[in-house]
């Protein structure tokens, strides 16, 4: 069986790190816009390989797209599906916005793979790679917290024994917290007042199952949720709704392209999946 890159290495109690703790609060940057996490990233994804690009210039290489938050119920549900944007989109960005110099690398982890996360991690970052979460943040939700409303994009700036340290903002996630994230089905809940104050008499919502590019709506029976939540009556209503999302979890890993580490990466194999170990 082939090995998994850093499967058999060691992270010292230094970990890897592309930034230190202090560099990160100093380089980081935070939110460039609505909806625009991917392109956020993707600014620090060139500093961190030493090329300097403004935000405007990479907002618009990645295209982020937004909510439509006027639009009626179907119109609505849809552009939250694919609100901001995917790994392919991060991709092509930072090799737009950088003329060609950088190349991505999307490594799904979803569904699951072998790979000690935080080792493999490890091992990239040691090889100057530069890692960027693509995280389910309504999965691993602490007891009493509320769930999120979206999915996120971080940059990982380093990796120690059972941590993750990411930007935007600041944070440290402990493994099976973000590893748990990073491995989802491509859905997204949509809260309940997001959907009963759009959801009007002359709302159609057949258009709902009738998307014929993405079979996943009818799949998930999208407009039956949607019915069914309008239905309800009673002390216990339904929290959220169920539909397709654009993105996929998993690790997009960014080089310099003309560098060792770029060609390997654009050599390597997908992770091998949990049921090959």
């Amino acid at each position: 069986m082939e090995a998994v890159p850093g499967e058999h290495e060691e992270v010292s109690a230094e970990g890897a790190m592309l930034w230190t703790l202090q560099e990160a609060v100093e380089r980081q940057t935070l939110q460039i816009g609505a909806s625009a996490c991917g392109a956020t990233a993707v600014v620090d994804v060139l500093k961190a390989l030493g090329i300097e690009v403004s935000p405007e210039q990479v907002e618009r290489c990645v295209q982020t797209k937004l909510r439509r938050t006027e639009a009626p119920l179907p119109d609505y549900l849809l552009s939250r599906s694919e609100a901001g944007a995917t790994h392919a989109q991060l991709i092509s960005g930072a090799e737009e916005a950088s003329a060609g110099h950088v190349i991505g690398r999307f490594f799904h982890l979803h569904p699951p793979r072998r790979a000690p996360l935080v080792r493999w991690l490890a091992h990239w970052v040691r090889r100057g790679a530069v890692p960027v979460a693509t995280m389910n943040m309504q999965r691993a939700v602490p007891k009493g917290e509320e769930v999120p409303d979206a999915w996120h994009h971080q940059l990982i700036f380093g990796v120690m024994r059972n941590a993750v340290f990411m930007t935007n903002p600041l944070d440290v996630g402990n493994e099976s917290e973000v590893r748990e994230r990073l491995c989802s089905e491509s859905v997204l809940l949509i809260r309940r007042e997001d959907v009963i104050r759009r959801l009007t008499p002359d709302c159609s919502l057949s258009a709902l199952s009738e998307n014929q590019s993405d079979p996943r709506w009818e799949a998930l029976d999208v407009e039956g949720q949607v019915k069914r939540m309008a239905e309800e009556q009673g002390p216990e209503l339904k929290s959220h709704i169920t539909i397709p999302a654009a993105y996929k979890s998993g690790i997009t890993l960014f080089a310099l392209r003309h560098s060792p580490t770029g060609q390997e990466l654009l050599n390597s194999p997908e992770l091998p999946l949990c049921e090959d170990f």
